[in-house]
């Protein structure tokens, strides 16, 4: 069973690798896809890529030698990427979201509101909240003493395994999951309830069909992403999940570490005519220039 769990989380993270990157190197190199919307799509993929390369590969080396060590200061640098990666990915889909939002509802004031400008620092200050809240909750999980059984009961190193491995007092830790929530889970998860609930107003307005199934086709795949990524996150660490069996958490938790950064490209490519001829475009040049070539 180990083996076959090796091979196949090793073929997810080959595939996750290969797609995120692809979709990079599309919108860098394709002049269509150099839309705001496709600029936040690349982020979401270098998020992801940092996401599984944070976690995968540790994983493997746990299935491929029946467990596996990590030193203490290995573990909270594991927890801050994944945090940190996390963190963003909650504030770039709020982003996103919002894009859409002025894009179906403001349509005329798009390009003026939805400048390079803008879609660079909005991306910039996710980044740096992701980096604020992931810093100060790593030096205050850090701080906890860690005496008793040094077994984590996990995949990889995650806030609420190391809670229940601590034998000081967690109330400081705990103090701080629920001031940052706000911030990183209420406020984007508001942002995007709030943008949708108009865009379905707007889209109902459209008096035919084939232009309300239009403007729905540009919102589904970032809606199911969204969908995905909080159904995992509120799974697993709202405060009425935490009797969940350790066995369903671990699963909960490959959902959203391994297997969503496997999905999205996925996602956004099947259901997404532009992003489908960027490909062909690609492999057309790419094959023209080979038979030039010979």
């Amino acid at each position: 069973m180990r083996n076959l769990l090796f091979l196949l989380f090793l073929l997810v993270f080959y595939a996750t690798l290969c797609g995120n990157l692809l979709i990079i190197i599309l919108v860098s190199t394709s002049k269509t896809l150099h839309t705001p919307m496709y600029f936040f799509i690349s982020q979401l993929s270098i998020s992801d890529i940092l996401l599984t390369t944070d976690i995968v590969p540790n994983l493997l080396h746990i299935l491929l030698n029946n467990g596996g060590t990590i030193s203490f200061i290995g573990c909270m640098t594991q927890f801050y990427f994944f945090d940190c990666t996390d963190g963003f990915e909650c504030f770039l889909l709020a982003v996103m979201s919002y894009d859409r939002y002025v894009a179906i509802c403001n349509p005329l004031r798009y390009t003026s509101i939805m400048t390079n400008t803008f879609c660079v620092k909005s991306v910039a200050t996710c980044w740096l909240i992701g980096n604020f809240t992931s810093f100060f909750l790593t030096i205050t999980l850090s701080r906890l003493n860690f005496c008793g059984p040094n077994i984590i009961d996990q995949v990889f190193c995650d806030i609420i395994p190391l809670q229940e491995l601590a034998c000081s007092g967690t109330y400081i830790v705990d103090l701080e999951l629920y001031v940052l929530s706000v911030p990183v889970l209420i406020t984007p998860t508001t942002i995007i309830a709030v943008s949708y609930i108009y865009i379905v107003i707007a889209v109902l307005r459209i008096p035919s069909s084939t232009g309300r199934q239009k403007a729905f086709s540009t919102c589904s795949s970032h809606l199911i992403v969204v969908s995905i990524f909080y159904w995992t996150i509120f799974s697993v660490y709202i405060p009425i999940s935490r009797g969940q069996t350790r066995v369903s958490s671990k699963i909960l938790s490959l959902l959203y570490t391994v297997f969503t950064p496997f999905i999205n490209p996925i996602i956004y490519s099947l259901r997404n005519k532009d992003i489908k001829e960027a490909v062909q475009k690609a492999f057309h040049k790419h094959h023209v220039i080979n038979i030039h070539c010979y």
